[in-house]
């Protein structure tokens, strides 16, 4: 019988393990019943941590304790060696993720009685413009995986293992472009595929090009934030009779998944209070001050990310606040989100131009585009993709799992 191999798709908003033989590869269940997990850890102030839906549910339950989500984005900052306080307790965010990792072994535990060999997605950059902070974030990785007894260790580009899964369906030889928009990252491959051709150890002639850039579904969340939630709590506020506005900063942090608990500190406390007093739009102020005193950051950053989601399928969407924050429950547009991400959908437009000069390929050239990742379904997205390669039909994956049982099927390639 072969060997069992397996995959890991540590991503910024969900993660996912999924296992290979010689049959082929499949996601296995990693929270009950659900073969993804929120890449979520809950540390209760004097407890254990929890992870996933369980992690969520206690935070939005009120239980005492700091929820960590983002975790994938301190990879590559100097974040990840940085000490985060958990009660008494200072914990380390690569320990965080070290415990993260050691949930995810524990889900696979029971369907081998080995540790089997392991490849690791990673994005094509860690970190745009700075080899030497990706390779720092990838050995980091590595060194999680063995710490918690993984010993034979491989890396793929995850748009690579997107293809990976997605060759497995092909009927021809074809150049695909892949395009995998996770929630820290985007990245995109032009890779040859062909029937059975996923049976070959080595691909590296069969990738023309690839890059990648730090861009994903958590930026669009920051500013759909930034655009219809924080002007509510005196986001661009004045204070002082117009002379000043609110410092930007503790808007940006409020926004950003992997930042929010840095503003949970009596000295933020204070400053707000002191901004609070010179505000001419108090009661905005008084809303941030709600949100951070009750610890409603994470909160808020969910009612934002079912908005976007819910922006894929309609023209408005209801941002639920009210509870939060004390204010109103806005509407968020469809046009006005598309407005507001437009800056990185630009950059990601010109991603893949530059991917095709890359490859020194015209648009005709290429067969198929394949999406995947978490926000692959933004209308806006796919039209920016339709613009680049107008006329190349567009094909969805598992939007959450061809990364995952792609990373298995490359590591039975290497290991198997």
């Amino acid at each position: 019988m072969p060997a069992l191999t397996c995959g890991i798709d540590f991503g910024t908003s969900n993660s996912t393990v999924a296992v290979a033989d010689g049959s082929g590869a499949r996601l296995i269940p990693v929270e009950g019943a659900h073969l993804t997990i929120p890449s979520a850890v809950f540390w209760e102030t004097d407890g254990p941590p929890l992870f996933g839906r369980d992690g969520i549910a206690a935070y939005v339950d009120g239980v005492e304790g700091r929820l960590m989500r983002g975790l994938k984005s301190t990879l590559g900052s100097s974040l990840i060696t940085e000490r985060t306080q958990i009660g008494a307790r200072a914990i380390s965010f690569r320990d965080v993720i070290a415990r993260f990792f050691t949930h995810l072994k524990a889900q696979l535990d029971p369907h081998t009685d080995h540790t089997p060999a392991l490849t690791l997605g990673r994005p094509v950059h860690f970190v745009d413009d700075d080899s030497a902070a990706d390779l720092a974030a990838q050995n980091i990785l590595e060194g999680i995986a063995r710490t918690i007894g993984f010993r034979q260790i491989a890396f793929q580009y995850e748009p690579i293992a997107a293809a990976l899964q997605y060759e497995r369906t092909t009927t021809r030889e074809e150049l695909v472009l892949i395009v995998d928009i996770g929630g820290g990252t985007s990245d995109f491959s032009i890779v040859r595929v062909a029937p059975h051709r996923w049976q070959t150890p080595d691909r590296e002639a069969d990738i023309l090009a690839n890059d990648g850039i730090r861009v994903g579904g958590t930026d669009f969340d920051r500013l759909l934030s930034l655009a219809e939630v924080m002007p509510h709590l005196g986001f661009k506020s004045t204070t002082g009779g117009g002379r000043a506005i609110m410092p930007r900063h503790y808007y940006l942090d409020l926004a950003t998944w992997h930042r929010i608990n840095m503003l949970y500190t009596q000295r933020t406390a204070a400053d707000l209070k002191a901004l609070r007093a010179d505000a001419d739009h108090p009661e905005r102020i008084d809303r941030l001050i709600r949100t951070v005193q009750t610890h409603a950051g994470h909160g808020v950053a969910m009612a934002v990310e079912a908005a976007k989601i819910a922006l894929s399928d309609a023209d408005i969407a209801r941002l639920h606040l009210s509870a939060l924050t004390g204010g109103p429950n806005p509407l968020a547009r469809r046009d006005a989100f598309e407005a507001a991400i437009d800056a990185p959908l630009a950059r990601i437009a010109t991603t893949l131009q530059n991917l095709l000069s890359q490859a020194g390929l015209t648009p005709a050239a290429i067969g198929t585009v394949f999406m995947t990742g978490g926000s692959s379904g933004l209308p806006a997205l796919r039209r920016v993709v339709g613009n680049v390669l107008p006329g190349v039909p567009i094909a969805t994956g598992d939007m959450l799992g061809s990364v995952g049982t792609g990373l298995a099927l490359d590591a039975a390639s290497r290991f198997a």
